[in-house]
């Protein structure tokens, strides 16, 4: 497994569809949704990546103050809120914003919940949906993410297939069929990683940053490394040898692109899974121990409080709360 994919894994994403909404020129919303307002569809989850695809029409967005950057979206675009950010979306941003709890309406028999919202001029037509996922602030992929992060479906290649099967979802949402909201639910899965990817390809030469290490060919090798074979007894001496580079040279430049120490960065994924499988499942700590690279579980649990400022097990508890 490689070492992106490996880290999205451990974010353990999963779609759903919030909502499907039809707006007329001129209108504006602000939007952000609470985990908890998922919980029926997505269960637990400790934060929410947002996204906008627009079926229909034209719209503006915009995160942050009065002066941030506006960003255009037209049909066959996505967008992606990574932070579940407080933004305003609309035909026209300078119109006062309504908040979109108060005009979203619930199922009247199952489905999605819909807006129905504006003026009498132009339709816009989007489908809104979330990601849940855990630990964004620990994810070195989530944590490096924009606050808004397009993906043009429009575009051919490989994406052509999400852009139709995309296209054919939101219509059997129109049309209210059953099955189109699990559809959508995986696809949403799917956009994300699609997402992520583009964005670490537009990344200059030198961006700092997980995604930017990723783009470096010893760094990339180095987490390759690291995340294929998490419970070896790794040293910067070794990781030098089997990428071709001098142990000061990779450390250097391991420490400019991802922005902690090798050794650092090892123990903090090692924690990162086992706070996972602390979370999800009931294997001993022992177990877990071994899983992540520790002899012992009197180390490792050493290791977790540093991390975390609490004994494994006494966190365990804390999660089931």
């Amino acid at each position: 497994m490689d070492a992106l994919s490996d880290v999205l894994r451990v974010a353990r994403l999963t779609g759903g569809v919030f909502v499907h909404a039809e707006f007329f020129a001129p209108w504006c919303m602000s939007a952000r949704v609470a985990p908890e307002h998922c919980t029926p569809a997505l269960g637990p989850a400790t934060h929410l990546i947002l996204y906008h695809y627009v079926v229909e029409g034209e719209l503006r967005i915009r995160v942050g103050e009065p002066n941030g950057e506006v960003m255009v979206l037209r049909a066959g675009d996505v967008v992606l809120l990574p932070r579940n950010d407080l933004h305003l979306v609309g035909s026209d941003l300078s119109v006062p914003p309504v908040a979109g709890a108060d005009i979203i309406q619930p199922p009247k028999d199952g489905g999605l919940f819909t807006i129905r919202h504006g003026g009498g001029g132009e339709c816009t037509r989007m489908i809104c949906g979330y990601l849940g996922c855990e630990d964004i602030d620990q994810n070195p992929v989530l944590a490096s993410l924009p606050a808004l992060l397009k993906l043009d479906v429009e575009q051919g290649g490989a994406a052509e297939w999400i852009r139709s099967t995309f296209q054919y979802a939101a219509d059997e949402v129109a049309s209210g069929r059953p099955g189109s909201e699990t559809v959508l639910a995986k696809l949403s899965e799917l956009l994300f990683v699609e997402a992520v990817r583009r964005y670490a390809e537009t990344l200059s030469e030198g961006q700092t940053g997980w995604l930017g290490g990723v783009r470096d060919p010893f760094v990339a090798r180095t987490l390759a490394l690291l995340h294929r074979d998490v419970t070896r007894d790794w040293d910067v001496e070794e990781l030098s040898r089997q990428v071709g580079l001098s142990r000061s040279a990779l450390a250097a430049r391991f420490l400019d692109l991802i922005g902690m120490p090798l050794m650092h960065y090892l123990t903090s994924w090692r924690m990162q899974l086992a706070s996972q499988k602390l979370r999800s499942t009931s294997t001993s700590l022992a177990q877990i121990a071994e899983s992540v690279g520790y002899t012992s579980e009197a180390a490792f649990s050493r290791a977790f409080k540093k991390a975390f400022g609490i004994a494994p097990a006494t966190w365990r508890r804390s999660q089931k709360d």
